[in-house]
């Protein structure tokens, strides 16, 4: 063998360990959340609140309808299509937005799509809260079914799992996430095992393969399973997660994982739980999922179950941090404080206010609905608003962007909007049981997104109107003004006119710095920008300067950093003779077109709230001086 062959062999074997780590990654992340729902999606089917009859029509085309919901939503609309739509690498709803939204500019039809991206990330909110309560109290609850002497301790010992599950997320999670793909690994080859046995006892179950199941449940009792989709749709919660993790592990490692490990240990599982419900009857309704182990596995089994419960709250958890950085970056939230929990990977990061929010949600959803089966009531409208909401944006991208011909794209796209609309249609009847819940969350956090943004809007548009041209103050200010050693740094967000700070500097103090840094921080709407295209910066003269640093929505935008790289006029930025002068704004609600005045309240209430520009940018805090100024909006 000769030696480049050698090279060429090691490359191929690291590319494939890699490969192989990246798959282990994505079970143990990715598939939390749909790997935890045989807990209770198929005992929902049949006695959640649309109660089925325990016959071999409904539990036949139950299944029917799970796998190809799982093959028309998960395989072929997120890993085949929507996993192809990545923005530099990432996915997501808010990645797809900026995606769409960025090749589409100036259309009519724009702002509606951007107002349905934005909406779709509202939601999220509302099924990050709800995930982590139904998958812990699921699997806790088995409790009750191994050692029916403990079922009392079923809601304590599940609000003590999500307190310390929270209380964890400060020390980051890349330590245990070292764990969570053997875990999950081991999760799902013991209920592939479990319900392979099962369907050994029962093979005429298999048959359920057939679409012919699914097909003969809605001629015989249409009413009923239209009803049944409500519950049906718990089977692929976490869909969407596939897309949203794209960045972290790929698209391939994603795909295989999902095709090889996880889609068969699910089927295997609910086909076991419907054989085991065909044999016994209500016996095993209780819990179809724990009944299929023998008496002596069933307390390991609700170890086991825990341990897959708490990875896959841990996976909504951390999407949730992650999508409120891109909110941030992308001006839908104001700045919050964010700690990096690990120096190797920038998407670990731990943001407490939403971690303690969602803590104190998740907990008193709990306590509210005590059991599962009234969480699932509150499960799954938004998520189906979500996947109805990627459609809509999927149906711009296949014309606008990929131009597929229309004879491609319009079967598909009626494919994809008749699915998730029948889903969606399904989960409105379950908004009096409890769906109002995530409903009420998603308004809630659209009209504070919707009211940032806009609010943000107005008040950059009044500034530009009061500033100044940067030439006039220039040519006016530098000949009269007295000049002192050492660089000012002015922080503005828009670049052109003179900040306010520098006025309100000027006019108070009588002096100008030697050179003068104007800098706006910009975030683009790809996810990275490389470091070779970070900085632009323009000789004004007479020692001023115009200076922009552009990051992407998934970067943090750490100012001292990229000073320390650019060279200006007058040399090196040295931090200890360098100033940095932040304007702080004091909103004035006014009668001026924008927004009502309630929004404008709640605009400023939501600017003084927000964290500093000083924290968020990384500024030394000695050598930051705050001047505040009063805006009408």
């Amino acid at each position: 063998m000769l030696p480049s062959d050698r090279v060429e062999d090691g490359h191929a074997h690291s590319r494939e360990q890699a490969t192989w780590k990246l798959m282990l990654g994505a079970v143990g992340i990715v598939f939390g959340d749909i790997g935890t729902s045989p807990l209770y999606a198929f005992r929902e089917t049949f006695d959640g609140h649309h109660k089925l009859a325990l016959d071999p029509l409904h539990i036949m085309g139950v299944i029917s309808l799970m796998f190809w919901s799982m093959m028309i939503v998960v395989t072929l609309k997120y890993v085949s299509i929507i996993m192809r739509a990545d923005n530099k690498g990432e996915g997501g709803s808010l990645a797809l937005l900026a995606l769409v939204s960025g090749r589409t500019q100036g259309k009519r039809w724009t702002s509606g799509i951007v107002l349905l991206g934005v909406f779709a990330t509202a939601l999220f909110y509302g099924d990050s809260m709800i995930t982590p309560a139904v998958s812990v109290l699921s699997a806790v609850e088995g409790v009750a079914i191994a050692a029916p002497a403990f079922g009392g301790l079923v809601l304590p010992i599940a609000v003590l799992i999500l307190v310390g599950l929270f209380s964890i997320q400060r020390g980051g999670t890349s330590r245990v996430g070292a764990f969570f793909g053997p875990i999950m690994v081991c999760y799902f080859t013991v209920i592939a095992a479990l319900g392979v046995v099962s369907i050994v006892q029962t093979p005429t179950i298999l048959h359920a393969f057939l679409p012919t199941y699914a097909i003969a449940f809605f001629v015989h009792d249409p009413l009923a399973a239209f009803l049944a989709l409500g519950s049906v749709v718990l089977a692929v919660t976490g869909a969407e997660a596939l897309y949203a993790d794209m960045g972290h592990f790929g698209r391939k490692p994603i795909a295989f994982s999902w095709l090889w490990i996880v889609l068969p240990a699910l089927m295997a599982n609910y086909m076991g739980q419907g054989a085991l419900l065909m044999r016994e009857g209500a016996a095993a309704l209780q819990s179809p999922f724990y009944m299929l182990a023998p008496d002596d596995f069933q307390l390991p089994m609700v170890f086991l179950a825990t341990a897959a419960a708490i990875i896959a709250s841990q996976a909504v958890i951390s999407g949730a941090f992650s999508v409120t950085q891109q909110a941030i970056q992308l001006g839908f939230i104001p700045r919050l404080r964010i700690d990096h929990t690990s120096a190797a990977t920038a998407g670990q990061i731990y943001i407490p206010l939403i971690n303690w929010a969602l803590m104190v949600m998740v907990i008193l959803l709990v306590l509210t609905f005590q059991t599962s089966s009234n969480l699932t009531a509150a499960y799954g409208i938004a998520v189906t608003g979500a996947m109805l909401i990627d459609t809509c944006l999927l149906a711009v991208l296949l014309f606008a962007l990929w131009r597929w011909p229309v004879y491609y794209a319009l079967p598909l796209l009626a494919v994809f909007f008749l699915v998730d609309g029948a889903y969606f249609a399904a989960n409105l009847t379950k908004v009096p049981d409890g769906g109002w819940f995530p409903l009420m969350i998603g308004i809630i956090v659209f009209v504070l997104l919707t009211t940032w943004a806009k609010g943000r809007k107005l008040m950059i548009e009044r500034l530009r109107e009061a500033a100044m041209p940067i030439k006039v103050f220039i040519q006016s200010a530098a000949s009269s003004a007295s000049r002192v050693p050492g660089t000012a740094v002015f922080m503005t967000s828009t670049p052109d006119g003179v900040p306010h700070a520098l006025l309100h500097n000027l006019k108070h103090n009588k002096v100008l710095h030697e050179r003068v840094v104007l800098l706006t921080v910009k975030i683009t709407d790809e996810p990275f920008v490389a470091e070779e295209n970070r900085v632009k910066a323009d000789d004004l003269g007479q020692g001023f300067h115009r200076l922009i640093l552009r990051y992407g929505f998934m970067q943090d935008a750490d100012v001292p950093a990229a000073l320390r790289q650019v060279k200006v006029a007058g040399g090196d930025f040295r931090m200890m003779e360098t100033s940095f002068f932040l304007a702080r704004q004091t909103l004035l609600p006014s009668s001026r077109p924008g927004m009502m005045i309630w929004r404008e309240k709640l605009f400023a209430w939501m600017l003084r709230n927000a964290e500093s520009a000083m924290e968020f940018f990384r500024l030394p805090t000695n050598r930051v001086v705050e001047l505040g100024s009063q805006v009408e909006i």
